[in-house]
């Protein structure tokens, strides 16, 4: 049965909430430093969570429910492609890890924006180290799995308004 898109946003948004939220305990109450791809992967998080919030203020109707939807894929796909490839670089060889770099405040400092966003999606030696595990699975794993129950969840809810349409 499907959601109203209402409902549905609210959800995605709770759902993002809950991930940032214990992101940042991670980070601040853990000690856990981010590296700039988990800093991305926070920006598309609250992507996904300011679209939702909109989405749930709004109350789409289905055209609308439809744009949430696709903007929520986007940013999920997104979200996707970079815990992949930090997953990646945590799964290769130490002799293959790229060297560790700087931070990305630093990196904001020194490059342009654009070749700072380079940077950071390629990865380096800290985002490749693995520091917390949860059922045998690192951050950007769980990232990844959430990801792509956000992504699974859209298409399930962009496929039942697009078959109220027609």
């Amino acid at each position: 049965m499907p959601l109203s898109n209402r409902v549905y946003c609210l959800l995605v948004a709770a759902t993002c909430l809950a991930l940032l939220s214990y992101g940042y305990y991670l980070e601040y109450a853990q000690g856990l430093r981010p590296c700039p791809m988990c800093i991305f992967q926070r920006l598309c998080y609250m992507g996904i969570g300011a679209i939702a919030i909109v989405g749930m203020l709004v109350g789409p109707n289905r055209i609308g429910g439809i744009i949430c939807c696709d903007l929520i894929l986007v940013f999920a796909g997104s979200g996707a492609g970079i815990a992949a490839r930090q997953t990646w670089l945590q799964h290769l060889p130490p002799e293959l890890v790229p060297e560790c770099g700087p931070d990305l405040s630093f990196m904001l400092d020194m490059y342009p924006l654009l070749e700072t966003i380079e940077k950071a999606l390629l990865g380096t030696g800290d985002c490749a180290e693995v520091f917390w595990r949860f059922l045998t699975l690192s951050i950007a794993e769980w990232s990844l799995v959430c990801f792509f129950g956000l992504i699974i969840t859209a298409a399930w809810q962009l496929f039942s308004n697009i078959r109220n349409v027609a």
